[in-house]
């Protein structure tokens, strides 16, 4: 997450200490790793295929085209579930990195762990919306959702509340450490009418899950065929979809939208690292949700509802039953390695774990943040 290589700041004749979390003690080591590269082994799946902030951003630098993407972020979440800040003050913070349009997709309600909301609560969420675009101010705010998908497709909130919604985003949360080929679960969500996005289609996590397995050439084909957009998190320890994916997506023709899954201000910045996979992969811009202007925005998002509707009418079968609900994620670090969480300061990270297998942190921004039902102790996402 350092904004400049270690590299870099050693031969610029600077201090590594100016990089966060380094002092002299790791500035130390890592002079010396970097006058003297010890051999490194390639990374285990759980930790291969992520690039670092500083490398996305020199690779935007170099891509000027795709500067329009960078003034729309379509994933980010807000006190009203796990996030730490208001509608009000996610809308300041994109507005100074010069975002014209920002999508509000706080959980919906069966992800309780993370307070998340329900009918009435999303209602209210829209009116707040409402005032914030009022005022004529950039970043038009756009009235969303990360909607709790089940393995057998199915959402969980009222078809008649989405349809009033600007977009919404469904995302599995249950079963996510599958190990046999999952592509007919993804088709079922696919085919969902309600979902216009796939939110980080993988579930995967830096050091702590690997993510789904499926045949993403015809994963990738059917999301073109149905019109469902394919999400890149560009939240540092998700990178999902990855490039490699990516380029599949490019080649069967499926759109792609880009969001940070900001939690916090701080986290807005890294839509670099999701434009910069786009780029590195090969995604024709004009595939991409973000440089949309909002006219055409919503119109696509028009499209895809109504290709879905048309499907439905057609099969003449009624919408997907919403299944056995399953018990959320949230497992904590296993042997081998612990998951990065979530800060509220600058948007770092930690790793430091409690008894319980939760970071410091996370304990304490849950407990100041969320009003959630009893016994909330982790994100679920």
């Amino acid at each position: 997450m350092w904004s400049e290589e270690a590299a870099v700041i050693q031969e610029s004749g600077r201090d590594l200490t100016e990089l966060s979390a380094i002092g002299p003690f790791t500035a130390n080591f890592i002079s010396r790793w970097l006058k003297d590269r010890p051999e490194v082994p390639a990374p285990p799946p759980i930790r291969d295929g992520f690039i670092t902030y500083a490398s996305a951003r020199e690779v935007t630098r170099a891509h000027a085209e795709w500067v329009g993407a960078a003034k729309a972020d379509h994933q980010m979440h807000t006190d009203e579930t796990d996030g730490s800040s208001t509608i009000d003050e996610m809308a300041e913070a994109a507005r100074a990195l010069g975002r014209e349009r920002i999508a509000i997709t706080d959980h919906s309600r069966t992800l309780r762990i993370t307070n998340g909301m329900d009918e009435a609560r999303l209602a209210a969420q829209g009116d707040r919306i409402d005032a914030v675009n009022a005022r004529g101010a950039a970043p038009w705010v756009l009235k969303g959702i990360e909607m709790d998908v089940t393995p057998e497709g199915a959402g969980d909130m009222e078809p008649a509340v989405l349809a009033r919604l600007d977009l919404v985003l469904g995302a599995f949360h249950s079963k996510l450490r599958l190990r046999d080929d999952q592509t007919e679960r993804y088709f079922r969500a696919l085919a969902n009418p309600d979902i216009q996005v796939l939110a980080h289609p993988r579930g995967r996590v830096y050091n702590f899950r690997t993510g789904l397995v499926c045949d993403w050439d015809r994963v990738a084909r059917r999301a073109s065929e149905t019109g469902t957009v394919l999400e890149i998190d560009a939240y540092p320890d998700r990178q999902d979809l990855d490039i490699e994916r990516l380029r599949i997506v490019a080649a069967e023709g499926a759109w792609i939208s880009i969001g940070t899954d900001a939690h916090s201000p701080g986290e807005l910045a890294f839509l670099e690292i999701g434009i910069a996979a786009a780029i590195l992969a090969g995604v024709p811009r004009e595939r991409v949700l973000n440089l949309l202007s909002n006219r055409a925005f919503a119109e696509r998002v028009g499209l895809v509802r109504a290709a879905k509707a048309a499907k439905i009418s057609e099969r003449g079968t009624n919408r997907v039953a919403g299944g056995k609900r399953e018990r959320i994620d949230t497992t904590p670090g296993k042997s081998g390695g612990s998951r990065f969480v979530r800060r509220e300061a600058g948007g770092r990270f930690s790793t430091d774990q409690t008894s319980a297998g939760r970071s410091v942190a996370q304990d304490k921004r849950v407990k100041a943040k969320n009003a959630a039902p009893k016994g909330m102790k982790d994100r679920g996402d």
